[in-house]
């Protein structure tokens, strides 16, 4: 809601060849408590003025010698490039009221000048005009929000990410299905599959000797979307020694719930386990 203190300061132009009835509207204005209220007898002034000030109201009278108020407003929509025009026009010709409001005029006023009926239709203009000044101001605050959160956002997942990436010997993200979509470190080595001709995915073992219990519970936590924390895992070698490696990892899900894939941390402790 506006206050009437808003309402009140907003900015009119007073736009009338008629010195008499600019006074008239200036001394009415005035009187309603208006406060920051320009004028001009001048029709070719007007474009510069408005955007100069870019006034929340323009007070325009049609018939005026040299540029008619239709001119003006053909000159005031490459102003208003959004195709609003805070324009009340003042007529005293019945059939330039429905032209005038086709040439994007908000509202008119008939001469001779009913003074209640102008100011009821000044403030209501101007308590829309306002209102939606207010609602662009808070959508542009709400994007450059959304913006610098989706930076901050951003930039803290970059971090988390390459403090993941340095505190364990390699990461790896998979799509829902199945496909890896990002990695760092030997992640194929270590898991024990390579990408096959074809772009499948393919079990190679590479001559070591997977723990196949430790593998499946593995594959079945994956299988079943499950989290899991430090889950250790080992195979021998060529030379007949062991080599454990620990991992963790989480499902990804989208806002809506879905589904999205897989992301996890992995590490060789062979060092760890052999020395406890």
């Amino acid at each position: 809601m506006l206050s009437n203190r808003e309402i009140n300061n907003a900015s009119i132009l007073i736009v009338d060849d008629q010195p008499s009835n600019v006074l008239l509207l200036e001394e009415m204005l005035a009187n309603a408590g208006y406060a920051c209220v320009s004028s001009t007898t001048d029709p070719f002034a007007v474009c510069d003025l408005h955007r100069l000030h870019r006034y929340d109201l323009i007070l325009l009278d049609l018939q005026m010698p040299g540029m008619d108020g239709f001119q003006v407003m053909e000159g005031l929509k490459e102003i208003e490039t959004d195709g609003y025009l805070p324009v009340l026009v003042i007529t005293a010709q019945p059939d330039h009221k429905l032209r005038a409001l086709a040439a994007g005029a908000k509202d008119f006023v008939a001469k001779p000048f009913d003074l209640i009926e102008v100011q009821t239709r000044i403030h209501n203009m101007l308590e829309v005009r306002l209102l939606y000044k207010k609602l662009e101001n808070y959508n542009r605050e709400l994007e450059r929000t959304v913006e610098k959160r989706t930076e901050e956002l951003r930039l803290s997942e970059a971090r988390f990410r390459r403090l993941t990436e340095l505190s364990s010997d390699w990461y790896w993200e998979q799509d829902e299905s199945g496909q890896f979509t990002k990695i760092f470190g030997p992640v194929f080595e270590m898991l024990g599959i390579r990408i096959g001709d074809t772009q499948d995915i393919v079990r190679d073992d590479g001559g070591f000797g997977w723990n196949e219990s430790e593998r499946l519970i593995l594959e079945a936590n994956m299988a079943t979307r499950k989290p899991f924390l430090d889950f250790v895992y080992s195979r021998t070698r060529q030379d007949g020694t062991q080599q454990y490696l620990m991992v963790s990892g989480e499902p990804m899900f989208d806002a809506s719930g879905r589904y999205t894939g897989y992301r996890g941390i992995g590490k060789d402790v062979t060092e760890t386990m052999s020395s406890s």
